[in-house]
């Protein structure tokens, strides 16, 4: 049972992670100027993006997009690979293989992280921007994998906090850190591949930004509070027994 309990955690890790980057994607603070960016590293401007879009332009818009993800995924894999590294020392050090200490610090920081992006607080620090800004972007696709690591190496409002969080798991979970981190990505790459082809729909995805942004933050200090009370197997034996009723209900 100890094996399909950890896989059962892992799970939720997972969701949690792919969840947290397409939060991140979907943020104030990225998806209103994800037209912008687009614009930038394809050189098709945005009425024609928004336009109806032929093979040559769609070819141009997945070939250029898949770079700037290579480039933002570069520097959030070095960050996870990091965090990772940093956990296993840190509970080696002090704490052994139990990890309580390092869990209870992760939960409160994505309770404040959640509290911050729901808007319920204020955090000045992460306020201020530290993205980095291109008045010329270098030609072709090597200047597009340059300009993804560029933003993902920038500190902006959302995805920072957002990305902190999961950091903080990948810390917690020394031996499952990478995997956390390619879940964030997976989940920052999809809706930033999909929207691509319909930039029509982030408009409305913007004037509801608001109420994403509040659920998402709830969901992370509802996970943050789970890390701190230690309420993970708990949970992960719940569902286990959950799925297996259901299961055992339908052979009956």
């Amino acid at each position: 049972m100890g094996g399909i309990e950890t896989d059962t955690m892992l799970v939720i890790g997972m969701f949690m992670a792919i969840g947290a980057g397409a939060l991140s994607f979907l943020s104030p603070c990225v998806l209103p100027l994800f037209p912008a960016y687009l614009s930038y590293i394809t050189g098709i401007s945005v009425k024609e993006l928004q336009g109806k879009q032929d093979a040559k332009i769609r070819k141009k818009l997945v070939s250029h997009s898949l770079f700037f993800l290579l480039g933002v995924s570069l520097i959030f894999i070095s960050l996870g690979v990091s965090a990772s590294f940093l956990g296993q020392w840190i509970q080696q050090l002090l704490i052994g293989e139990s990890g309580l200490l390092i869990q209870r610090i992760a939960g409160i920081f994505i309770i404040t992280m959640g509290l911050f992006v729901a808007g319920w607080i204020n955090i000045t620090a992460l306020m201020k921007e530290k993205r980095f800004h291109y008045s010329k972007k270098p030609v072709g696709y090597f200047g597009t994998f340059f300009v993804g690591v560029g933003f993902a190496a920038g500190w902006t409002p959302c995805i920072g906090p957002i990305f902190g969080s999961i950091l903080f798991l990948a810390a917690s979970n020394p031996g499952q850190g990478v995997f956390y981190t390619a879940m964030y990505i997976v989940g920052f790459s999809l809706p930033f591949l999909v929207l691509t082809f319909f930039l029509g729909s982030t408009r409305w995805i913007v004037r509801h930004s608001q109420v994403i942004m509040k659920v998402g933050g709830t969901i992370m200090i509802i996970m943050g509070l789970v890390l701190f009370t230690g309420q993970m197997p708990r949970i992960t034996e719940f569902l286990l027994k959950l799925v297996q009723d259901t299961w055992f209900a339908k052979l009956g």
